[in-house]
């Protein structure tokens, strides 16, 4: 049995949640209190956490990125805001789904399974290949021993140059990765590449990434390198 815990500060809406969760056939906890959720949640260990935006003392996305920088905890936020630029700054800072109130139980119910088993999907990869391969970049799944980046049902299929300089790229995040270092990481792999190559790596890798909904993943830096954002 799952275990899904809800952060939710308006008390009827915690309760009802809270029913349809448990009619569903999941174990459901709450926290009432929110004065350090992010802790609360990484002390919980839940299978799963529904996280409302607006919650007192920190809202629900600055816990997310709080979380993030300790735990992989599938987090789904839930919101009455219809902004897109929430969506999109959640999902930036690591959720791997966005709901907006009110919501259809049923739809509700179908996105906390696909999560659930996407990532149980992962950790079982994970224990029978005993891969240590599997990264996460913004709300996709990174698995590099099979050269493809996953969410939801969709999947990207990198070649091994891309990999290597998305996995360049993503262990630098928020750094600039400079055209040498990355012909070193290919030349390291025993892949020769000259600078026109690099090029055109890059472009292919950009527009993939692009055609999987991250238009802006990598940033150029002039007479610098290359960043992901």
């Amino acid at each position: 049995m799952s275990r899904i815990l809800v952060v939710e500060d308006d008390e009827v809406l915690r309760n009802e949640l809270i029913e349809l969760l448990r009619n569903e056939g999941y174990e459901a906890e709450y926290i009432s209190t929110f004065s350090d959720t992010a802790g609360q949640i990484i002390k919980s260990k839940p299978d799963l956490v529904l996280l409302d935006i607006n919650i007192p003392e920190l809202n629900g996305e600055l816990v997310l990125r709080k979380l993030r920088k300790e735990t992989d905890i599938p987090v789904i936020m839930v919101t009455s805001r219809t902004s897109e630029s929430d969506e999109v700054l959640s999902m930036s800072y690591g959720a791997d789904d966005y709901i907006t109130k009110p919501y259809n139980p049923t739809i509700l119910m179908l996105r906390i399974s696909a999560v659930i088993k996407r990532t149980r999907k992962q950790d079982s990869s994970e224990a029978d290949t005993g891969e240590k391969g599997i990264y996460q970049y913004r709300q996709a799944a990174v698995n590099t021993a099979k050269g493809t980046l996953s969410r939801g049902e969709k999947e990207l299929v990198l070649t091994k140059n891309e990999m290597i300089i998305f996995l360049s790229l993503l262990n630098n995040i928020g750094k600039i990765v400079s055209r040498d270092e990355l012909m070193t990481a290919l030349w390291d792999n025993e892949e020769y590449i000259n600078d026109n190559a690099l090029t055109v790596n890059i472009s292919r890798l950009r527009a993939k990434l692009s055609d999987f909904g991250y238009e802006d993943a990598i940033e150029t830096r002039k007479k610098q390198g290359y960043c992901f954002v």
